[in-house]
């Protein structure tokens, strides 16, 4: 396997999460009886560039696809912090009725609906026709394909370019990110903005997040690696920020590189410095991921197994992507955990994939009682501790698996 960017033969391993099917591949009954496709999930640190990546064993096409299960709305922390970052963008570069905004990703219409409440015009590129579907129900204009050079330069000849051009969790998710970045770059306007947001590796790593690898995010990124993936395409950071969202993410702003309207931070070269101290540009940063991992799986799957033992009933709550990940690499089954509770209705009555665990409404949480409930989406910890505050009228406890076991 050959690294993404700089085409250097892989040879370390980051972690081996072994076999398990897509994370979003949610099953119908009918489905339960039937074979299901594993993948392996094994993850390579390139000793040169230093991108971490997961090789694309099932084709982005078949993942992002008709029955695509996560909406962006159904998170209230998530919506926040869209309208946040909109109010933030508006005032720092005066986006007006003369702009225009264009998301790649944009799913559900989540955070273009707060451009769109300004009266900025809008432009939605999402691949997934079920979310695409809702973003248009809300009135935003979507297309409805895989962003890269071939669809940017379609809209470049149709003079459609953008003067804030962003995503937010995409840039993870993209398998041939040296396309998707030049695409950026043609249809970035010559004064415009990029910013993109995704998990920063750091956090990853220092946090024992490895439940957020999975087959749908393809790279694993610092900022010194998405600094030169941008530089090949001559594209140039001028600014960074870390934020709290996802276990700890970036949110990066880049220009042309050619563009003078726009000085650059000292957040950029902070950022590359702190990354520098840590490690990130060595290999044995990323040496002992693996036995991190491990002590998670043997403690989550003790406590199932002792909690069983002492006639305790478990459910869990969130049938997020790293719950997924988590429960396959425990190989925890419906067995030690009854069902998940989710408030999406687009996985409700259904099963997550493997593990077999229902997905249910929260009603059946309150009717149930479970003495634990699990949190898979520990990055919406304080959120959901909130919205199910109530089970500790009949004795409930609530259990976080990352960056170790710990009860609530």
């Amino acid at each position: 396997m050959l690294c993404r960017f700089c085409k250097t033969e892989l040879e370390n391993v980051f972690i081996d999460l072994v076999n398990s099917p897509a994370s979003n591949s949610f099953l119908t009954v009918g489905q339960l009886n039937e074979p299901e496709t594993f993948y392996p999930l094994k993850v390579y640190t390139c000793h040169k560039c230093f991108l971490v990546q997961v090789d694309e064993y099932k084709k982005s096409d078949a993942i992002f696809d008709s029955n695509y299960a996560y909406f962006s709305s159904f998170s209230s922390s998530w919506l926040k912090h869209s309208k946040e970052y909109t109010d933030m963008m508006t005032s720092r570069f005066g986006y007006n009725e003369n702009s225009l905004v264009i998301e790649v990703a944009s799913n559900d219409g989540y955070l273009l609906q707060y451009f769109k409440q300004k009266n900025i015009p809008v432009l939605g590129i999402e691949p997934t026709a079920n979310t695409a579907k809702a973003a248009k129900e809300k009135g935003i204009d979507s297309i409805i394909e895989f962003f890269g050079a071939k669809l940017a330069k379609e809209l470049s000849e149709k003079n459609i370019k953008a003067d804030l051009l962003l995503g937010n969790n995409v840039l993870a998710h993209v398998p041939d990110i040296l396309d998707f970045v030049g695409g950026l770059k043609i249809i970035l306007k010559d004064t415009g903005v990029i910013t993109m947001e995704f998990p920063h590796l750091m956090q990853l790593v220092d946090n024992n997040q490895f439940d957020t690898i999975y087959h749908e995010h393809f790279s694993y990124l610092s900022f010194h690696t998405v600094k030169q993936i941008f530089a090949s395409q001559e594209l140039e950071m001028f600014d960074v920020e870390e934020i709290p969202t996802h276990g700890g993410s970036l949110r990066i702003f880049a220009k042309h590189k050619k563009d003078a309207t726009k000085s650059v931070s000292k957040n950029v070269t902070n950022l590359l410095e702190k990354e520098t101290k840590k490690g990130l540009t060595t290999l044995h940063y990323y040496a002992h991921f693996q036995q991190q991992a491990l002590k998670v799986k043997l403690d989550l799957t003790e406590f199932l197994i002792n909690q069983k033992r002492a006639g305790k009933k478990v459910a869990a709550y969130g049938a997020a992507a790293k719950g997924n990940t988590m429960l396959n690499y425990c190989g925890i089954k419906n067995d030690l955990i009854e069902f998940v509770v989710d408030a999406n209705p687009h996985k409700q009555n259904k099963f997550l994939p493997a593990s077999h665990i229902p997905v249910v409404k929260e009603q059946h949480l309150k009717d149930v009682k479970p003495d634990f409930v699990i949190i898979f989406p520990w990055n919406l910890k304080y959120e959901i501790t909130n919205q199910l505050s109530y089970i500790s009228e009949w004795g409930g406890k609530f259990v976080v698996a990352v960056p170790h076991l710990q009860i609530i």
